[in-house]
Parts: structure tokens; C-alpha cells; sequence
């Protein structure tokens, strides 16, 4: 529903879903949308690629771009589970309220992202370091799980992130002493950090939360 409001309101009156699409079958789509509209009429169409992987869509994209002939070319945006434009929401609001409240960017922060392992954590980590930050995505469980993300993440986008162990309220209260920011990215209605952790920082600048519902 989210990604066919969106749609509708940005004006669009005419919208084709497609589920479970593997990414052998982009070039496919791809070519017949632009292939049964002519020129003019594929600057009317676009495509968006959502689903819940981060990876995969990005390289559904990619094929996506490779699919087009010119001047067959339509409008193509990826977006799993929105995290693209609401970690980019995020970050620019974060950078707005630093160069406002602290004189300066995200360059040379020290960033600490909570949630780290859904799409909008692992986003917003990649933008943070692309920006100069350092960058940390915070362990909840097991650190395996956090260190393959930013493997992965690292050799990809070729960002420098770290991880870090947060598995506790103590070691969640040690991460905060020495960062500048902290991202919570997890799941809607999860608290990540209370009032009484941010008051026992004295470096915290900016706290953001990714998710308007209680708590």
C-alpha cells in the first residue's frame, strides 16, 4: 500500500504491479514497457523496484539501465522497504541540525547506527560514511551477523564501516560516550535507547529516530 499511494499521489494514473520478479526477468519488463510505447510515450512511464533487499534491487536497477535502448528510455528508481529516501530523509535532517545547532557537517562525526541489519540501518551507514563520518552499525544480537553486512557493504560502495557490540544496556551506554550521533533504525514500536543513556553522554549531538510510532 505504501509504494502504490506514493505512487497515485505522485501522479500516476496507471499502475502495473509485479510480484516475486527474479532478477533474470528485469531486462524483460524493462524492454517491453519501453518497446510498447514509442519514444514520447516512455517519457510517461517509470519504473519502481521495490521488494525488501538492498542488494538485489540495487542490481535489479543496474540491469534495469543496461535493459534501455536510446531513445527508449524510461524513469527507473529503486527503493526497497523505502529505506533509500528515508535514510536519505534521515541524514539530511541529521546534517541540518548539525551545521544549525553545531556549525559543521557530517565530516569528521562519529556516527552509531542502531538497527543496523534492516535496510534502513544499513543505508543510512553507507550515507553517513560516504559523507565523512565514521561510522559504526551497532551489534543487537550476535556480531556475525552485523560484521557480514558491513563486509559487504564495504567492498560495494567502498565505505569504511566498523562494528561494534550493543548487545546490552551497559555496553549501549559505552557506545554513547564517544559518539556524535545516534541512528535507531529498528523495527516499528522497538525502543532502542532511553532518556537516562543519551543524558550519560556528553559527546551527543543529534539523536534521531527513523520511526514515528510509540515508543
Amino acid at each position: 500500500p505504501f509504494d502504490i499511494n506514493m505512487a497515485y499521489d505522485a501522479g500516476y494514473d496507471a499502475i502495473a504491479q509485479y510480484t516475486n520478479v527474479q532478477l533474470s526477468e528485469v531486462t524483460g519488463l524493462v524492454q517491453d514497457a519501453i518497446f510498447s510505447r514509442g519514444p514520447r510515450g516512455v517519457w510517461r512511464t517509470g519504473m519502481l523496484i521495490g521488494g525488501r533487499d538492498v542488494d538485489l534491487a540495487m542490481d535489479m536497477l543496474e540491469t534495469a539501465k543496461k535493459s534501455m535502448v536510446p531513445p527508449f528510455e524510461i524513469s527507473v528508481f529503486a527503493d526497497p522497504s523505502g529505506a533509500f529516501t528515508t535514510s536519505a530523509a534521515m541524514m539530511a535532517r541529521v546534517e541540518q541540525l548539525l551545521i544549525k545547532n553545531f556549525g559543521g557537517t557530517l565530516e569528521g562525526r562519529k556516527v552509531s547506527v542502531f538497527g543496523a541489519t534492516g535496510p534502513v540501518g544499513g543505508c543510512t551507514a553507507v550515507i553517513a560514511s560516504k559523507y565523512g563520518a565514521t561510522v559504526q552499525m551497532v551489534a543487537h544480537k550476535t556480531m556475525a551477523d552485523v560484521e557480514e553486512k558491513a563486509a559487504a557493504y564495504n567492498k560495494r560502495y567502498g565505505t569504511n564501516i566498523v562494528c561494534v557490540d550493543g548487545s546490552s544496556d551497559e555496553l549501549k551506554t559505552q557506545i554513547l560516550a564517544s559518539t556524535d550521533i545516534a541512528l535507531c533504525c529498528a523495527a516499528a514500536g522497538v525502543r532502542v535507547l532511553t532518556i537516562e543513556q543519551m543524558k550519560s553522554s556528553k559527546t551527543l549531538k543529534v539523536v534521531a529516530d527513523v520511526n514515528a510510532v510509540p515508543p
